[in-house]
């Protein structure tokens, strides 16, 4: 049954260093108040798995927090490359990180089969790719039943997922609106999951066939407000493109980076300042 807790005290009961941790969103409703509070709390040796790596995990890998990325395509979208991944990947600052390469269709039904208690899932994929000499962990198996060859890959099962949504009610529930992603995969192939929300109300009001992940398959939920930007919630707010933009010159540069995270961070309490700070910049 999901506990209605602070984020600060969600991460630090439920977040460990050396875990291996989700942090899912599709174009929307990715939890970059929860990446936020990684940074804050100092967590270390983290194994960080995303199907589209963005600028949250820019900032953890920068930040020193992870040791691993497990992932499928990483950029700033509609912007280019995400600096910190690559000075990790290339010059190992601030430290080695070891990359795992999937394609999308593999990381999703890897959380599919995470998701049902799966050892590993089975696709139809990867003819003509060069990605499996790079990744040993892409098989290939036999169908049983007609001999065809498939691409097997080992299911995801995170020690913990964390996720933005909507709304939740006063019990735990949670609904999520518009694109999903693999949120709710990752979810439910998780030990732990946090859940940040733009509010808690009495009543869900969830139309007919919506995603509501129910109260006993969390852990945590947290009242955060706004935590999804720079990317939008649907239905709350838009994308803050300029902020895509201006974080590509504070990416690039080691001394800019950690400047930004010491001032705009590790320098607020919460991410309700760091908004306020940024606002307050902004005018």
């Amino acid at each position: 049954m999901a506990e209605l807790l602070s984020l600060r005290e969600a991460v630090e009961r439920f977040i460990q260093d050396g875990d291996t941790v989700a942090l899912e969103g599709f174009t929307h409703l990715i939890p970059t108040a929860a990446a936020h509070e990684i940074v804050r709390q100092n967590k270390q040796e983290l194994t960080l798995v995303r199907m589209t790596p963005d600028l949250v995990y820019d900032l953890l890998i920068g930040a020193g927090c992870a040791k691993k990325l497990i992932f499928s395509w990483g950029g700033n979208p509609g912007v280019g490359s995400l600096h910190r991944l690559r000075d990790a990947v290339e010059k190992q600052w601030p430290q080695p990180l070891e990359i795992e390469e999937h394609s999308h269709a593999d990381l999703a039904n890897a959380y599919a089969a995470g998701a049902s208690g799966l050892p590993f899932a089975v696709l139809r994929a990867y003819a003509g790719s060069d990605l499996p000499k790079v990744n040993p962990l892409i098989k290939s198996v036999s169908c049983p039943f007609t001999g065809e060859v498939l691409a097997a890959v080992p299911s995801v099962r995170p020690d913990v997922t964390v996720i933005h949504a909507q709304k939740a009610d006063r019990k735990g529930n949670v609904l999520i609106q518009g694109i999903l992603g693999v949120q709710k995969e990752a979810a439910l192939a998780a030990r732990r999951c946090i859940v940040t929300v733009e509010e808690i109300v009495d009543d869900l009001n969830a139309p007919m066939n919506a995603c509501v992940l129910p109260t006993w398959a969390l852990t945590a939920v947290c009242l955060v407000p706004g935590g999804a930007h720079p990317s939008y919630a649907h239905g709350y707010y838009e994308r803050d493109n300029r902020f895509y933009q201006a974080w590509d010159p504070i990416a690039r540069d080691r001394e800019a980076f950690s400047g930004w995270i010491d001032n705009y961070i590790r320098g607020t309490a919460d991410f309700a300042e760091f908004k306020q700070k940024l606002a307050g910049e902004a005018n």
